[in-house]
This record gives structure tokens, sequence and C-alpha cells, in this order.
């Protein structure tokens, strides 16, 4: 899939896995770039569910149209898909077959 950054931040963070461990700690900063580059080897967004230790999944409520994936708990990487328009199925749900970009909102704990 192809990958892009919410922010120009977030990118320079997830550019090595020194800028990653930076930014998030050792083991959450290197499996944040295992993430992204599990991210950029599937073709689609439907590939993924395939990976089950990933559980991408999508978010609901205000998150609504966003997904995830685990980094190492509690932090997850979150993600939407980069279409314009974003491809729908006919019972209105996202077409997870369809998605081939996605832009990399955040990683964060979004429990807490």
């Amino acid at each position: 899939m192809k990958v892009y950054f919410n922010n120009r931040k977030l990118e320079r963070a997830c550019s090595s896995k020194r800028a990653a461990a930076k930014a998030w700690g050792a083991e959450n900063g290197k499996k944040a770039i295992q993430r992204l580059v599990e991210l950029r080897a599937a073709e689609k967004l439907s590939h993924l569910s395939r990976v089950p230790q990933m559980r991408c999944h999508q978010l609901k409520g205000r998150r609504a149209g966003q997904f995830t994936v685990d980094v190492k708990h509690p932090f997850r990487l979150i993600f939407k898909p980069a279409h314009d328009p974003v491809p729908l199925k006919p019972d209105g749900g996202i077409d997870w077959d369809q998605v081939s970009a996605i832009t990399i909102l955040s990683i964060e704990d979004y429990h807490g």
C-alpha cells in the first residue's frame, strides 16, 4: 500500500528506528516501524485481516472512517484511507478490497 503521513513531524518520527524510539520509546518505536513495513507490503487494506497480530479494525464514534493496528499495548497506529472519495460497498461501509493507499494520522494510546 502507499503510505502517506498526516504531518511532517509524524513522518520524521517514523523515518528510522532511532527517531521512532525517541518519539515513543525503544519497544514502541521498533514495533511502529515494523507495522509501517507491514502496511507498505500489503497490496490492499483487506490483506491486513490476514495478519492476526496486527488486529486491524475500523474505529467507531468520533473516529468513524479511521482504522487502527496494534503497536505495543496500549499504543495504536491510527490511519484512514487516502482516497477521495473513499471506496464504499453498496451497504455504505468502506470497501477494504479497494483501499490501496492510507494516511497515517497518529501513533498513540487513545484509550487513556
